[in-house]
């Protein structure tokens, strides 16, 4: 028997959420069993465990979209007793039992060795949050962003994403700005790297179609108005790497900066990306993202405070990024 928070529905359709005992022959299949040391609450965990959207699946469920601990048992030869490893995406906490647990039994293709110079806890202040953040820079980098092309705009910056973005932007020489709701957080979001703090009402409203040249390139957490907006405010050629819906899912905007300005609006998916490319990400992340300013940016919790700081996450009310210890029940 281990712990987890396990998600089950009510007759009446709604979802409860407990910390419980759970037997290790409930886990679903897969080749590698994982003894979890520490998970996450993204935003994603969050809607699945207040019920606010229908992230789950299918019922019961263990949410947590990210794990990171040592392989307890494997029929994979990838993966020995005592590896260390992390996962994130791939379904996991919405079709697959996640990792707020102890224990998770999970598909090998879907494990990430830990890189070297991370340990667990480390992995988890990153997280799904963290690793988008990498994808997004590379996404702008492969479409030849590069410090010299002018300001790179970051919003959801008091996010976990979007307080990631900021630090491994700065730390690769460009000039951030930070978009926030909460502007009392800027000397936090200074410290990260920001350049400029701008309030996010400047861009969450329905805007013009094209709209002064701003940013050579831009991170988005937000999608709707704000989204629009910032593709309206790009220089010639730039380009923003979109990767939430914060705001919305709806994107109100023309074509006009597509083809008046040859911008590029890139998407960019964590849960199915390639697996060359996931680890590509990982790498950089164990090597370019600061360790003082990661620490810094992270608030740990246990596992039976996850289901209380869940509408606090909804609500904008956490800074930075989320670590449970899963073993503190």
């Amino acid at each position: 028997m281990f712990k987890g928070l396990l998600l089950t529905k009510a007759e009446d359709g709604a979802t409860k959420a407990a910390v419980t005992d759970i037997d290790e022959a409930q886990l679903p299949p897969g080749e590698v069993l994982v003894d979890v040391a520490f998970s996450t609450v993204n935003f994603k965990d969050a809607l699945a465990i207040t019920g606010r959207s229908p992230v789950v699946r299918k019922f019961p469920m263990v949410p947590g979209i990210d794990l990171a601990g040592t392989v307890a048992e494997s029929s994979d030869a990838r993966f020995r007793p005592g590896d260390a490893v992390l996962l994130n995406g791939w379904g996991v906490g919405e079709a697959h039992w996640g990792g707020l647990a102890q224990k998770a039994r999970v598909t090998a293709d879907w494990l990430v060795p830990m890189p070297a110079g991370l340990d667990a806890r480390q992995a988890m202040a990153i997280g799904t949050a963290g690793y988008t953040a990498m994808l997004c820079v590379m996404a702008l980098q492969d479409h030849g962003l590069a410090p010299s092309s002018g300001p790179v705009l970051v919003t959801g910056a008091n996010g976990g994403v979007g307080s990631i973005a900021i630090a491994l932007l700065a730390r690769l020489g460009f000039e951030v700005h930070a978009s926030t709701g909460r502007t009392g957080e800027a000397d936090h979001l200074r410290r990260l790297g920001a350049r400029e703090i701008i309030d996010r009402a400047t861009l969450g409203e329905p805007g013009k179609p094209l709209q002064k040249e701003r940013w050579a390139g831009a991170v988005d957490s937000v999608g709707s108005h704000t989204l629009a907006n910032v593709c309206a405010s790009l220089r010639y050629g730039g380009t923003v790497a979109a990767c939430g819906l914060a705001q919305g899912m709806d994107f109100p905007a023309t074509v006009a900066p597509f083809i008046l300005r040859g911008v590029t609006l890139a998407g960019v998916d964590s849960v199915q990306a390639p697996p060359a490319r996931r680890l590509a990400a990982w790498q950089r992340l164990a090597s370019e993202l600061p360790r003082d300013l990661l620490e810094a940016n992270t608030e740990g919790i246990a596992l039976g405070e996850v289901i209380g700081l869940a509408p606090r996450l909804l609500a904008g009310q956490v800074r930075g990024r989320v670590v449970v210890d899963v073993g503190q029940a």
